[in-house]
């Protein structure tokens, strides 16, 4: 790695740790709720020295940049059956699933309510997904709060349910980082490392029909004081937070599950809107960033204008690290929505994902596909391997960050 990407690193991990310890005396969490016992990930420090690139295999290597779903680690499992939200879920660890993480050693795991039985279950589940494999697993959940919340919608456990993230944006900040203390006090107690969340879109398309009231509100400037109070308080929790979806997906009409959402915005108007929530969340904390479906034709150069922003080196590095100075974790958003599939095969996706900037590739709709690819292509050269070890650094890194015992 590069001595300016390790400087970089460790001011990462200062502010990251620095959001950790939070600040003054924190707001009262709502009435409690029963939990189960604590399956959190280790907090103390390893005895053994940290992990580097240079410990793993080209195989360990590669596996640490893709996050799935487990069913996708279920060799019986049809995609078609992996993705369909109605299709029955893993909801526990077996023997195949774990040769395939042994054939496969993938990064991190992502949970859906499908997932999610009762709360011994889970328990059990991510208890069992973490003693796996060598290197500890970034256990991960989509929990924004409101319409997407896979635990607490589940209907299988007694966890605090939110109207919306705009309604409790509406009550201001202090009331976003009691929910998000919230919500990474209970994922944190299920094992969980990563939610995906907040969303930093500003809602400012009526005909949106993603978004909506998932994000915080359609001024900018207020969406932003209600994303940096989220990172805060998952932050407080012990829970890494991911702003999503860059470089703004609140004034867009499509649904990137079926096809890619266009912005029609220029580079000014992202800078001056669309961007204010993603730079506070920045400058909060936020050791991930998530690229979205995005194109944006009126803000790329013409060679890029009908490029996905995770697939853009335009997006992901002169705007995202360029100019707002991102040095955590960028993941690409799922691999499997129609707005990749349409465009690409799973391995030309992974690839292209990685060769734009990208370091976590969610959910491939090919796992095989797309694993065997990256392998393949640092095997010829044609992705360098120092590239792939400078991501398992930032990978890693964030594993310890999140008391990970790597």
């Amino acid at each position: 790695m590069k001595t300016g990407r390790r400087r970089g690193l460790a001011a990462f991990l200062a502010l990251w740790l620095l959001a950790l310890t939070g600040c003054g005396a924190p707001a009262a969490d709502p009435a409690p709720t029963a939990r189960p016992a604590a399956s959190a990930p280790p907090t103390a420090a390893p005895t053994a020295a940290p992990l580097t690139a240079a410990d793993l295999t080209l195989e360990e290597k590669v596996g640490q940049l893709f996050l799935v779903r487990p069913d996708a680690l279920d060799p019986a499992r049809t995609p078609q059956q992996i993705e369909d939200p109605d299709a029955a879920g893993a909801t526990a660890l077996t023997d195949a699933m774990r040769a395939t993480l042994a054939r496969i050693p993938v990064g991190g795991v992502v949970l859906f309510g499908k997932n999610i039985a009762d709360a011994g279950q889970l328990t059990a589940f991510t208890a069992d997904l973490q003693a796996a494999g060598r290197v500890p697993l970034l256990l991960a959940v989509d929990e924004e709060g409101g319409a997407v919340a896979r635990l607490a919608n589940s209907g299988a456990l007694d966890l605090p349910r939110y109207e919306s993230a705009a309604a409790v944006g509406a009550e201001g900040p202090e009331a976003v980082r009691t929910m998000y203390r919230t919500i990474g006090g209970y994922l944190r107690d299920f094992g969980f490392a990563l939610d995906f969340a907040p969303v930093a879109d500003v809602n400012t398309n009526p005909d949106n029909p993603v978004i909506g009231s998932r994000a915080f509100s359609a001024d900018p400037q207020t969406a932003a004081a209600c994303v940096r109070a989220a990172v805060e308080g998952l932050g407080e929790a012990g829970v890494l937070a991911c702003l999503k979806h860059f470089p703004g997906h609140g004034d867009t009409a499509q649904d990137s599950h079926e096809e890619a959402a266009v912005t029609e915005k220029t580079l000014a108007a992202l800078r001056s809107g669309e961007w204010a929530p993603f730079a506070a969340g920045i400058a909060a904390g936020a050791p991930l960033v998530m690229a979205g479906h995005i194109t944006a034709p009126n803000a790329l150069p013409p060679a890029e204008s009908d490029r996905l922003a995770g697939f853009s080196a335009t997006v992901l590095n002169d705007w995202l690290r360029g100019e707002l100075g991102f040095e955590g974790l960028v993941v690409t958003d799922s691999l499997a929505m129609g707005a990749v599939t349409r465009r690409y095969s799973s391995g030309e996706a992974a690839l292209a994902a990685l060769q734009a900037g990208a370091d976590l590739l969610l959910m491939p709709a090919d796992l095989e596909g797309a694993y065997t690819a990256v392998v393949q292509a640092v095997e010829s050269g044609r992705w360098p391997e120092s590239e792939l070890d400078a991501r398992v650094e930032r990978i890693l890194a964030a594993k310890r960050a999140a008391g990970l015992p790597v």
